[in-house]
């Protein structure tokens, strides 16, 4: 410890001591980081349904995390599970026919070039790669690898993910349980590094975080999961491909009508396809894409202020560097930090 007699080299060194300390801790706990991360905002998410549930049932805390924790399980865990298989699957399947010369791409359905925009280019490239799919891949080679190696990663990647998911949710439930007590170490905490105004800021941090996991995470995956599964109804091609790219649309705001219709457009021009199972997809998908515009006033009620574009870069970023789980956690931890720096800038933006 420093006192007014300690020499400059003295300082140094303590200084030098707790920054080597520091950094080990950190390189440690690394590989938990996200999980803990993870788990912190699946916890902040469900503390209303826990506070309600607590009283509703009338058990204790233990209790009623238990039930919240396996009900997570059963949402999350399942449909994530069929999801990452039918994206195995597919990256899988592609890959090795690509790789033996086996890839086969059937011609495009009659009606495809009368599609409003697109339908006369879209028609040709399609009825290129069918007559000839080893010239496509000649001709977009660094493309085709690069998407292949990032689903291969993907893939691989996958049973990771799931076992991560499994752990969040378990320590989330155990953050439940102790919800008062880890907030009073973040109030302490910014007490600390902002001059008393901790309450407020953690009441703040939590009221965003809550935000983007209800309104926009959590619509996110309730839009991706009813598209995936209308897709595998009617055993669309690459169903959880379409369903992983609809989950990033959903997150980074961009409207999964733009997936949905075009898919909708296409079961009409396959023959294999009846017309009552086609007009009830296009339905389905219209309710699922819309279903957006319903749940966001109920469950985004304050509002998350801060714009697209940090969403879009937590988002993307977030996936990039930690897989999957980085999806959701780069959107909240972006948002968090854009609303934290915007009240540093200006304190006076903090909403009682």
């Amino acid at each position: 410890m420093t006192t007014k007699n300690s020499s400059p080299i003295e300082i140094a060194i303590q200084i030098s001591l707790i920054a080597i300390l520091s950094l080990w801790c950190f390189q440690i706990a690394k590989p938990f980081i996200s999980i803990i991360v993870w788990a912190g905002i699946i916890a902040i998410g469900t503390y209303p349904i826990f506070l309600w549930l607590k009283k509703k049932v009338g058990l204790k805390a233990g209790w009623t995390a238990t039930i919240i924790t396996l009900t997570l399980l059963v949402i999350l865990i399942t449909p994530t599970i069929l999801i990452s298989s039918a994206l195995i699957d597919n990256t899988q399947t592609l890959s090795q026919h690509i790789k033996n010369d086996q890839l086969v791409i059937p011609a495009p359905p009659e009606g495809v070039a009368d599609w409003p925009l697109v339908g006369e280019k879209l028609n040709t490239i399609w009825s290129q790669a069918a007559q000839d799919p080893k010239a496509l891949i000649g001709q977009y080679k660094t493309e085709i690898k690069t998407l292949m190696k990032w689903g291969v990663s993907a893939a691989a990647g996958a049973g990771l993910n799931i076992l991560v998911f499994v752990i969040s949710i378990i320590i989330a439930g155990v953050f439940l349980v102790s919800g008062k007590g880890i907030k009073n170490v973040f109030i302490n905490i910014f007490n600390r590094v902002a001059d008393g105004r901790g309450n407020e800021l953690t009441t703040l941090s939590l009221s965003t975080v809550n935000s983007v996991v209800t309104g926009i995470l959590g619509i996110a995956l309730i839009q991706s999961l009813l598209a995936g599964m209308g897709f595998i109804a009617m055993d669309i091609p690459a169903a959880g491909v379409l369903a992983f790219i609809c989950l990033i649309m959903a997150i980074v705001q961009i409207d999964i009508l733009l997936v949905l219709i075009p898919i909708s457009i296409y079961t009409f021009t396959d023959e294999t396809t009846g017309t009552v199972a086609a007009v009830t997809f296009l339905v389905w998908n219209i309710a699922v894409g819309l279903l957006n515009n319903v749940l966001k006033p109920i469950l985004l009620a304050k509002g998350v202020d801060a714009p697209m574009a940090i969403i879009f870069i937590g988002a993307i970023g977030g996936m990039i560097l930690s897989g999957i789980v980085g999806l959701f956690i780069g959107a909240v931890v972006m948002v968090l930090g854009y609303t934290l720096f915007m009240v540093w800038l200006k304190p006076e933006t903090i909403k009682s």
